[in-house]
């Protein structure tokens, strides 16, 4: 009976491998012809392996309860390759949760059609001409931004990362960028191939050339003699956060607009993306995409405000130490800060909970904040106590977070887990704002305190790239809504 029983895991395990390995020329074609980017409950399929298809459908079973299999998607997934689509994303694991719905007896290509309706109205460009995007530092946003805009390239008509600017570090500076692009201690190892072109002081990622232009001022430097116009200018140096600093690089030929990777001053948009978009309008020329702890919490906050409403907070945020502090202790301006960042927990302020009142006006002067910078090199992790305006239950509370992340506008932002097993790196890659660990939650009466895990690096670069997605226009409409 054991003998049985391994074979038929066995076999079991090889057929749906073979499925997997069969739907990576259908979701390649479908993204680099269509530019229709592929998931399974917000996983995105694009540039998968086997075995990432198959622990993307994993995860939908615990999600749902029951099992996803590649053998239930995989002929939708066919049924969608004989369409004409315009660009969307398509969750195949919803469709396919849908078509089990009705019964699953109606033939597949009649159901995907009908359900599909709406995007099978053929192959357009998403922009006349892809919008220019320029990196003004290339430390670890700035990577994480470049390797983002590398794997979302498709066929060359959305975002298009033409440019990164630096001060130079040396004489081999092109080949040590080129190296911490292609490696990353936290990140792994970067998802493809990376040369470089010294006559063009460039690094080419996937076919993609990103020109590594030195300069010690934002307004010294000539786009246009690159081939860069209309470019949308990502500094993610952080040296400047107001309008007066950050004006300078649009006096630069060739930027047309620019977003900080911090909180902005001043009356400049604080941006978070998904929950406050409209605030990115053509008149405007400078944005913000706050901070990650803000990108994190801010989501989770609307959704809990909408349905049951706050009356005050405490946000205690215990944040991964970061390149501002000293390995070892040493002289630092800021209180605290100048104290060995891998040997302590280090008391300091966070303007997230002030920040919040920005994206959500509504709950301006209802928080206060504060963090402890932990010994961790990524991964933060959001606490959120809050009085509720009305009393609630840990499944009410849960069941509304868990919907809002399955099915909602915000489901690219909040993730949710129940695994009662969940540590910090087992968020490190997440491209969601931030992940609801649901098994923590407590509640009593009207207060309740909440969980969220944040990849205060990956996660927030994701929602910067959503941010200038929206700006460039090429947001893609998600199907089945």
């Amino acid at each position: 009976m054991t003998s049985k029983k391994q074979e038929t895991y066995l076999k079991e395990w090889q057929s749906h491998e073979e499925c997997a390995e069969q739907m990576l020329p259908l979701i390649g074609h479908l993204y680099r012809e269509h530019n229709i980017v592929t998931s399974v409950y917000g996983r995105s399929l694009v540039n998968s392996t086997p075995i990432d298809i198959l622990k993307a459908h994993r995860f939908a079973r615990l999600i749902l309860d029951e099992e996803l299999s590649v053998l239930d998607t995989y002929p939708l997934l066919k049924a969608m390759t004989s369409l004409d689509l315009a660009p969307a994303r398509i969750d195949i694991g919803k469709l396919t949760v849908a078509y089990q719905a009705k019964g699953g007896t109606e033939e597949v290509g009649a159901f995907v059609r009908r359900e599909l309706a709406a995007v099978n109205t053929g192959r357009v460009p998403l922009l006349s001409e892809p919008q220019d995007v320029v990196l003004y530092g290339f430390g670890r946003i700035g990577r994480l931004l470049a390797r983002l805009l590398v794997e979302k390239s498709g066929s060359g008509e959305k975002l298009r990362l033409r440019a990164a600017v630096v001060r130079k570090g040396g004489a081999d500076d092109l080949a040590k960028r080129a190296s911490l692009l292609r490696r990353d201690s936290v990140h792994g190892h970067f998802n493809g191939i990376i040369t470089i072109d010294e006559e063009e002081n460039a690094i080419i990622a996937n076919g993609n050339m990103i020109r590594i232009i030195y300069a010690d001022a934002p307004e010294s430097v000539d786009y246009t003699q690159y081939g860069i116009h209309n470019a949308i200018l990502v500094d993610n140096t952080g040296k400047w956060r107001d309008r007066e600093g950050l004006g300078r690089h649009l006096q630069a030929k060739g930027i047309a607009k620019v977003v900080l990777t911090a909180p902005g001053k001043g009356d400049i948009p604080n941006i978070v993306a998904g929950v406050n978009n409209e605030l990115i309008t053509p008149s405007e020329r400078i944005f913000s995409a706050a901070s990650c702890t803000t990108n994190a919490i801010v989501p989770v906050l609307k959704t809990v405000n909408d349905r049951f409403g706050i009356v005050s907070g405490h946000v205690e945020t215990c944040h991964s130490y970061t390149n501002d502090q000293n390995l070892i202790d040493n002289y630092h301006k800021a209180s605290r800060r100048g104290r060995s960042a891998p040997l302590n927990m280090v008391i300091t302020e966070t303007g997230a909970a002030k920040a919040v009142a920005k994206a959500l006006p509504e709950l301006t002067g209802k928080l206060t904040g504060n963090a402890i910078r932990v010994p961790t090199p990524n991964v933060s992790l959001a606490i959120l106590n809050l009085e509720l305006s009305q009393p609630a239950d840990i499944a009410e509370i849960n069941r509304h977070l868990r919907e809002i992340s399955l099915n909602s506008p915000l489901q690219n932002q909040i993730d949710y887990t129940n695994s009662p097993e969940v540590v910090s790196s087992d968020f490190v890659g997440s491209r969601h704002a931030g992940v609801v660990d649901s098994l923590a939650t407590i509640v009593q009466g009207n207060r309740c305190v909440l969980y969220v895990w944040y990849d205060n690096e990956f996660g927030y670069s994701c929602q910067v790239v959503r941010m200038v997605q929206k700006m460039a226009g090429v947001e893609l409409p998600s199907v089945p809504n």
